[in-house]
């Protein structure tokens, strides 16, 4: 007898994977019409994932992911806790997103799904319409993944052109090519491969899923954090104006390991003096932002080597757990 096969559950929420053009030579404008295909109709395009999996799917919004924030985050996150809640049948659980913020989204999940079942989150770099188009591709390789019994306990991954990523490294980094989701230096965590095969080398050891405290259940907003970018001779002007705000957080962006123009600094040190949490961060798409005696001494926080975006994300998440500085930090240096 035939083992049963596993069961994977799609939620569809947009993008570009789902997006419908005027033509077959469209590759931008589509964003613009905004029509979108259901994650049915995604799903009928690819009959042989039924080869994988047993799939159900739904659709949870229909937007491009520029329309996607906090509130779709909170809903997402819901979703799929209660899903993969004790005692489901599921395998686990493939996300359909648009690509301009994939990389925000996949991290909240990956800081507050509580499961070690599979999430996986992909996309698309060319609609189904369009000749050449990955969304077909990259939705079989999701549901693949979820399907796969070596992709639990890994906390949320992406897969894009065949290349599985962790959520916590992943990021955007060509505006057009089918390639655009890089890991900075650190590389990314194995393939869905064209033997059928999904093959892990590598595993993340940063704290995700179970063992974050981050519960967002039955929240319907989050902290506000903005983000400010530094850039040769910036004063203190716009990070002043921000302050004002008197947002919950901010992430300031310098250059290299932390460094700063010193009136932008000033100003933010002027925020830390209000009481507001401030998170420095580099423009540098890798290394690591690093503390030091008078960083400590001025109470600012450091990202680690978390993209600006990114380290919005778990700030807006810590505040939500506590505002104490210490503590704070520590996030940074576990998730």
């Amino acid at each position: 007898m035939s083992a049963a096969k596993p069961q994977v559950h799609v939620i569809g929420t947009g993008g570009s994977i789902a997006g419908i053009g005027p033509d077959r030579l469209d590759y931008m404008l589509y964003s613009e019409i905004g029509d979108h295909l259901t994650i049915q109709q995604s799903l009928d395009r690819v009959p042989e994932i039924a080869s994988f999996a047993s799939v159900t799917s739904e659709d949870l919004v229909s937007v491009g992911s520029t329309a996607i924030g906090a509130t779709e985050w909170l809903a997402l996150a819901d979703r799929i806790n209660n899903l993969l809640a004790d005692g489901s049948p599921l395998t686990g659980v493939a996300v359909t997103h648009g690509t301009a913020t994939l990389e925000e989204t996949s991290y909240f999940l990956h800081l507050t799904v509580k499961t070690g079942k599979p999430v996986v989150v992909t996309g698309a770099m060319r609609p189904p319409t369009a000749i050449s188009t990955d969304a077909d591709l990259n939705l079989m390789d999701a549901v693949r993944i979820a399907a796969s019994p070596h992709a639990g306990g890994m906390g949320v991954l992406t897969v894009l052109n065949n290349e599985i990523h962790s959520a916590r490294d992943v990021s955007k980094a060509n505006t057009f090519r089918v390639e655009t989701f890089r890991p900075n230096e650190l590389g990314f965590l194995g393939y869905a491969d064209s033997d059928h095969q999904v093959v892990f080398y590598r595993a993340p050891l940063r704290k995700h899923t179970t063992a974050t405290p981050f519960d967002v259940a039955g929240r319907d907003s989050l902290p506000r954090v903005e983000i400010v970018y530094s850039y040769a001779g910036a004063d203190g002007a716009v990070l002043d104006a921000v302050r004002q705000l008197r947002p919950d957080g901010l992430v300031v962006v310098g250059f290299g390991g932390g460094t700063f123009p010193p009136a932008f600094l000033s100003a933010a040190a002027r925020a830390v003096d209000d009481g507001i949490p401030v998170v420095l961060a580099s423009r540098s798409t890798a290394g690591r932002v690093v503390n030091t005696p008078r960083k400590e001494e001025q109470g600012f926080l450091v990202c680690d080597n978390l993209l600006p975006q990114k380290a919005r994300v778990l700030l807006m998440l810590a505040l939500t757990v506590s505002r104490e500085r210490e503590w704070l930090q520590e996030a940074f240096l576990e998730f």
